[in-house]
């Protein structure tokens, strides 16, 4: 197998990455199946991008970083990386080191975007309410921006 280079949308980090399928049309290159944006808020902030950088250590950014790339070039991908919440929300799920759990929440819009949504470092076994909420706040806002666009 072939081990090419990649570069992670959301975190910027690069990683070799083992080759297991290509793409009808791809020379030795894996082709991303969806893209992936940042929320942002009417005052320009991308939270989901803010928190990344917050993390320490930065094996953990990482970690996050390539289970991401996973879902760009596996969509749609299942358990144990992604999985669907329901009301069309989904999330990533990353394990950190020091048995930490992180989840980032993301929908895919209308132009087939995979937008990142909201993350956190999980504290309990279920997703806290708190955190569905404001997944699913920013999914609106951001929504209702597509629509304006039109």
């Amino acid at each position: 197998m072939a081990h090419l280079k990649m570069k992670c949308t959301a975190c910027g980090t690069l990683e070799a990455v083992e080759q297991v399928s290509l793409i009808q049309g791809s020379i030795g290159k894996p082709t991303k199946r969806i893209s992936v944006i940042f929320f942002r808020t009417a005052a320009s902030g991308e939270p989901v991008r803010e928190w990344l950088k917050s993390l320490e250590p930065t094996e953990g950014r990482k970690q996050i970083g390539v289970d991401i790339k996973t879902v760009e070039f596996g969509w749609p991908i299942g358990m144990p990386v992604c999985r669907s919440l329901g009301d069309g929300l989904y999330e990533v799920r990353s394990n950190l080191s020091g048995n930490k759990i992180a989840r980032v929440l993301f929908y895919v819009d209308v132009e087939g975007r995979m937008v990142l949504l909201h993350g956190f470092v999980k504290k309990t076994q279920k997703t806290p309410l708190a955190d569905m909420e404001l997944a699913r706040k920013n999914k609106r806002l951001h929504e209702a921006e597509m629509k304006g666009r039109k």
